[in-house]
């Protein structure tokens, strides 16, 4: 009796054998369980890095591609094409900002095409920083928008006849201000030409002038033939129609209009040096202004350093102060240090 006693199981070790199992399978279940959770911590994060890279790459390749074919870009949409083409050059902003990201992930791929848009941007455009100055030529001309209200004639003359031009252009005068710059330029330059709200002043005789018909109604271009030194120069002086920025788009439709006029009456000079100066409401990138600029060069993208923008005065965005040229060497451009207007003066050094 007392041998079968012992082998039957004590109730409480049975029990406490169970309880170790259970806690033994437990155990080895939440381990199984930890290591799935952090497979799908692995998991998530490598598919949160293959967005990211893709992020990067793929707006790499847009901008690279908006930068390089900025032509093809439709302007049937809201005019998109120029609005991308008259700031540009700003989009390379985006390109230190795709580096870094490219860098953090380190990625060769993502590095490479944040990369791309860079070596676009800098093929465009890097030729813009040297300083391509010469010196003064024969003769310089200095444009600027005065602003329709900029009253202030005598500080804002001061500026320009300080850089000692030969040739002062002028737009968007009104009538009484035409009189202050009369009697703020007329001794010294004593030619000179107005047709609406366009204006020049010479030290060098002008031989003869006539308005720019634009179909506007009022004068806003004319020609005029400067004699200087005894070699004739057409000088074209225009203020485009302006362009603004809207729930339409960009809206331009008016100024491409006058665009083209202005250049079918440049492509009809008899004379081989021009230089047309003023407010073209526009960049030489803009396609719209291809009637124009196809026929003549910039004088800051020749003779300049920098972008030169002139637009707005206070923080300058874009070029749409222009000299532009044909026939003559340039061998100076620059800016002019900010008047009462919201455009800053531009100046060219020509010679012939």
């Amino acid at each position: 009796m007392r041998s079968v006693r012992r082998r039957l199981p004590i109730p409480w070790r049975r029990k406490a054998s169970l309880s170790a199992s259970r806690a033994r399978t437990a155990a080895r279940s939440g381990a199984v369980g930890g290591t799935a959770k952090g497979g799908q911590r692995v998991k998530r994060s490598s598919t949160g890095a293959k967005v990211f890279n893709g992020v990067v790459i793929g707006a790499s390749l847009l901008l690279a591609a908006i930068l390089l074919l900025h032509r093809f870009i439709p302007n049937r949409w809201f005019n998109l094409g120029s609005l991308i083409e008259t700031f540009l050059p700003w989009f390379g902003l985006a390109v230190p900002v795709l580096l870094v990201l490219a860098a953090i992930r380190r990625r060769p791929l993502a590095i490479v095409c944040a990369l791309l848009p860079a070596l676009v941007w800098l093929q465009m455009y890097a030729g813009l920083f040297p300083d391509k100055h010469e010196g003064p030529g024969d003769f310089r001309i200095v444009a600027h928008n005065v602003n329709a209200e900029n009253f202030d004639t005598a500080a804002t003359a001061a500026t320009l006849t300080a850089a000692e031009p030969d040739i002062i252009v002028l737009v968007e005068l009104t009538e009484d201000q035409r009189l202050s710059w009369a009697e703020a330029l007329n001794e010294r330059y004593p030619y000179s030409v107005a047709y609406g709200t366009v204006a020049l002043w010479s030290a060098y005789p002008v031989a003869a002038s006539n308005e720019v018909d634009l179909n506007l109604g009022w004068a806003r271009a004319f020609r005029a033939e400067v004699d200087i030194d005894g070699e004739p120069v057409a000088v074209y002086v225009a203020h485009l129609l302006s362009v603004r920025v809207n729930t339409e788009g960009f809206t331009s439709e008016q100024r491409n209009e006058t665009a083209e006029l202005l250049g079918e009456a440049i492509a009809d000079e008899p004379l081989d040096r021009v230089v047309l100066a003023g407010d073209l409401n526009g960049t030489v990138q803009d396609r719209s202004l291809a009637p124009i600029t196809y026929q003549l060069e910039s004088a800051h993208a020749s003779a300049g350093k920098g972008f030169g923008f002139t637009w707005p005065a206070d923080a300058p965005l874009a070029r749409i102060d222009q000299v532009l040229y044909r026939g003559l060497e340039a061998t100076g451009s620059d800016v002019l240090d900010a008047t009462a207007s919201d455009h800053r003066p531009v100046l060219a050094d020509f010679t012939l």
